[in-house]
């Protein structure tokens, strides 16, 4: 038997991956090497322009709990252990979502398993080959080795990925062995943290907010009291000599003494566990040198990885990652892709991946030690009391500056750009644009006074959403978005010609092959 697609690897970005395949009609297979779900402390939350995309897909109130939409962060946030002032922003990109990864996996898996993927735990990818038509699996499960066909197959497995490596993809990059991060969830003195800002005062050296770690010429320090959770305490420092010692409360104390100068008496944590207690020596940053191998391809950390700079960027972008994949895939398979469409998944998505590089090399930059670093952020201190400034760093930290070519000339500021927040008022009521996309069906948005593009395209109806309404004041009178919210056209005349009509058609026709 061949399966449309396998999945290597059952943690957030393949689960990811299987739902988006889930809602174009495709049943991934999903082969997971570890028996059961890790319980094992890693990303605390998702930030950026993902959390958006997740409220797009319906995902979002069953991962907070809350039947309200993400809203944006009005306070500060950080470049380099730098103040981002959001509140000089009309509209900020900083969207936050507090969750631990278990149970992101977990979400996603239930959400994967309802639109019929099927997860395969225990099972280990041995063996990959492929020819022109199909990709073949070597596996090694509970009741032994077994060989299966997929007419595509994508590693989801990591930094290690088992994938990439036996595909023969490159994975060049830099590795720093500089930098040590020792990070605990511990107690600290209650009458510290300040109740009404959750700020922490340390008497000797002043106040550190939660969230935004702070730099010292000897190292840096953060505070993180995520909800539900023990304060995770985190340093960095340079330099440190290596030891085969198991990390302890005590050398984060230690630690902490160096890079604030004071004492702060931690202790262990409150509450059941597992709690994080870590030392990582070293990083690294590496892009894949492609994306995919003929039938094979890469999402994740097995295409990127990036040195620690705050805000989960090598998560945020690896689920990116399986948006942009999963309807490019399905329409493949589906024989409704224009040519060059499955190409164009490397394309976006390593730009993407590189700008990504470029945030985590300015910041490691402007939170290393040295007189001449301190002088750098007194002048980027500076530049930060701009506006403009302090939306393009927010925007390229949360990765809301991604914008795709799609082409064509002149296009509207929209293009290529994630979806805008929009309220639509509709013959049924006013609805969120965010609320019409949770099918990943193309959409077309027609806020044309006579609905007269929504008429032109009646051959493409079983292939698209076709949405009427009425627009809020300043917004586009039409939108094309892709399976992955993106606009890929968009109009400002109230009234569109031909020539309008034919540039929409243009556009669709770029990603979607007419099939009936």
């Amino acid at each position: 038997m061949i399966t449309d697609v396998v999945v290597v690897g059952g943690g957030p970005n393949g689960l990811m991956l299987a739902c988006e395949l889930g809602l174009a009609g495709i049943r991934p297979l999903v082969l997971e090497r570890l028996p059961e779900p890790s319980k094992e402390p890693k990303a605390n939350g998702l930030l950026g322009q993902v959390v958006r995309m997740l409220d797009h897909r319906g995902l979002y109130e069953r991962l907070s709990g809350s039947t309200e939409p993400p809203l944006p962060n009005s306070a500060y946030f950080m470049f380099g252990a730098l103040n981002l002032d959001l509140s000089l922003l009309e509209d900020s990109p900083v969207h936050a979502l507090p969750v631990p990864q278990h149970r992101i996996e977990q979400v996603l898996e239930e959400r994967a398993l309802e639109l019929g993927a099927e997860i395969r735990r225990g099972h280990e990818v041995v063996g990959i080959s492929q020819d022109e038509d199909t990709v073949t699996v070597e596996a090694v499960g509970p009741d032994g080795p077994y060989r299966l066909r997929a007419r595509y197959l994508v590693g989801a497995d990591g930094a290690h990925s088992v994938t990439r490596r036996l595909s023969g993809i490159g994975f060049p990059g830099v590795t720093y062995d500089r930098m040590t991060v020792r990070s605990a969830h511990a107690t600290i003195p209650a009458e510290w943290v300040d109740p009404g800002t959750g700020s922490l005062t340390v008497p000797g050296y002043g106040t550190v907010p939660p969230f935004l770690p702070r730099r010292t010429e000897r190292g840096g320090f953060s505070y993180a009291p995520l909800p539900g959770h023990p304060p995770l305490l985190s340093t960095t420092e340079w330099d440190q000599s290596g030891t085969d010692i198991p990390m302890s409360l005590d050398e984060l104390r230690a630690s902490i003494q160096r890079v604030l100068g004071v004492d702060v008496p931690i202790g262990p944590p409150d509450g059941e566990g597992p709690h994080v207690l870590r030392r990582l020596t070293g990083g690294n940053t590496r892009v894949a040198e492609r994306f995919s191998d003929g039938r094979i391809f890469l999402v994740g950390d097995a295409a990127h990885v990036y040195s620690a700079t705050g805000g989960g960027p090598g998560l945020n972008l690896g689920l990116q990652d399986a948006v942009n994949l999963g309807w490019k895939l399905a329409a493949e398979i589906r024989g409704s892709a224009s040519p060059g469409l499955l190409e164009s998944y490397g394309t976006e998505r390593r730009a993407a991946a590189h700008r990504m590089v470029l945030n985590a090399q300015a910041q490691s930059a402007l939170i290393a030690p040295g007189d001449d670093v301190t002088g750098l952020r007194a002048v980027f201190g500076e530049l930060l009391r701009d506006r403009n400034t302090v939306r393009r760093l927010a925007e390229l930290t949360t990765g809301a500056d991604v914008r795709y070519d799609m082409g064509g000339p002149d296009p509207h500021p929209w293009v290529g750009r994630f979806a805008p927040e929009l309220d639509l008022h509709t013959s049924t009521g006013t609805v969120r644009l965010a609320e019409l996309t949770r099918t990943a069906r193309p959409l077309l948005l027609d806020l044309t006074d006579d609905a007269v593009l929504a008429q032109t395209l009646s051959e493409w109806h079983h292939q698209i959403d076709v949405v009427t309404a009425r627009p809020r004041t300043g917004a586009p009178t039409a939108l094309l978005l892709r399976p992955d919210c993106h606009v890929a056209w968009a109009s400002a005349s109230p009234h569109p010609d031909t020539e309008d009509e034919q540039a929409l058609r243009t556009a669709l026709r770029g990603w979607l092959r007419p099939t009936g």
